[in-house]
């Protein structure tokens, strides 16, 4: 199957900065499943347990968020850590052009483009959260939907498209942001037609990220994604996304014993067009990252924004890995 076209390839030069904003996706969400992979309304009660910790998912009159509908919430999450980035004031208020997302997020801006995105509104304002915090003898239950109910959004009278939308993220992403547990994504991701591949995407992204290798078991890989097919389909799709080689950054193999292995494309990674880090600094600096109690991604894209902007001043940095060690062993631990 082949990739969605790439709809916005001159992006748009009167929407300010777009093409300077890194997707971002948050941790949280990139470790659970808890965006439908479905394309048709999913109605299901969804339940996970790890130990004492439970979480509840209840949708909404139209059913749960989808994988597409998360692209609200990247987009979401990337404009405000590219403010946070370059010192701006953030908030959980969010305001911005229908159009603006969707190229951002690779998608049509046509009349049913517009109706899908309100639809996609309403999911995630719909569905509820339910989770319990255990804290010494008493257990804390908090409920909470991914947007805040009350978000505004403007319709122009004459075309009836939505044209400004004002969201309020809920608490958990915004903690998300202030605590820099987001890591950046690439934006082939909004060109991945399959909805499991875009789930797969993310599982690698968070648990692989430049690692040389990493491993799951095809089961619990299906667990992960949130695919509700039998594990023979399942297998089955997983071969297809190896052979049709797509996925942004990763390559995917599938042992004879189930074991479904991810390997990056490229033992470095390219930081800017002139500005690469070599393999040994990133294993030093990841190991700095765990000294400090910081997120490893969160550090290296903070080094980037720097050195970006050192380098369009004519300071690029001579040694881009001794450069980043140094600045990742002046940042204060966050404990």
């Amino acid at each position: 199957m082949a990739l969605l076209p790439d709809r916005h390839p001159q992006k748009d030069f009167f929407i300010l900065d777009i093409a300077d904003v890194v997707p971002k996706d948050d941790t949280s969400t990139m470790e659970h499943p808890i965006f439908s992979l479905a394309t048709k309304p999913d109605m299901r009660h969804l339940h996970y347990q790890n130990g004492e910790n439970t979480l509840k998912i209840v949708p909404s009159g139209n059913g749960l968020p989808t994988i597409f509908d998360k692209d609200i919430l990247i987009f979401c999450i990337s404009q405000l850590m590219h403010k946070k980035n370059r010192g701006e004031k953030i908030g959980k208020r969010v305001r911005f052009s229908a159009r603006e997302l969707m190229i951002a997020t690779n998608r049509r801006t046509d009349d049913k483009s517009y109706k899908r995105l309100e639809a996609a509104f309403q999911r995630l304002i719909g569905t509820t959260f339910t989770t319990n915090i255990a804290n010494g003898d008493y257990e804390e239950t908090r409920i909470f939907t991914l947007l805040e109910s009350g978000s505004g959004f403007v319709v122009k009278r004459k075309t009836r498209r939505l044209d400004y939308c004002e969201v309020i993220l809920s608490d958990w992403f915004m903690a998300a942001i202030e605590s820099n547990a987001v890591v950046s994504i690439s934006e082939g991701y909004f060109r991945l037609r399959r909805p499991l591949e875009r789930r797969i995407y993310e599982i690698a992204r968070k648990h692989c990220g430049n690692q040389k290798k990493w491993h799951i078991r095809l089961s619990k890989l299906q667990e992960k994604t949130g695919s509700n097919a039998p594990l023979k389909k399942f297998r089955l799709n997983i071969r297809q996304i190896i052979e049709d080689d797509e996925t942004p950054f990763y390559r995917m193999e599938l042992t004879d014993d189930d074991l479904v292995v991810f390997r990056p494309r490229t033992t470095q990674t390219t930081l800017a067009p002139s500005i690469t880090l070599p393999e040994w600094a990133e294993d030093k600096a990841r190991a700095i990252a765990r000294e400090k109690s910081r997120d490893y991604y969160a550090m290296r894209t903070d080094w980037l924004t720097f050195a970006q902007s050192e380098t369009a001043k004519g300071n690029p940095p001579q040694n881009t890995g001794a450069a980043f060690l140094a600045w990742a062993k002046k940042l204060e631990p966050l404990r």
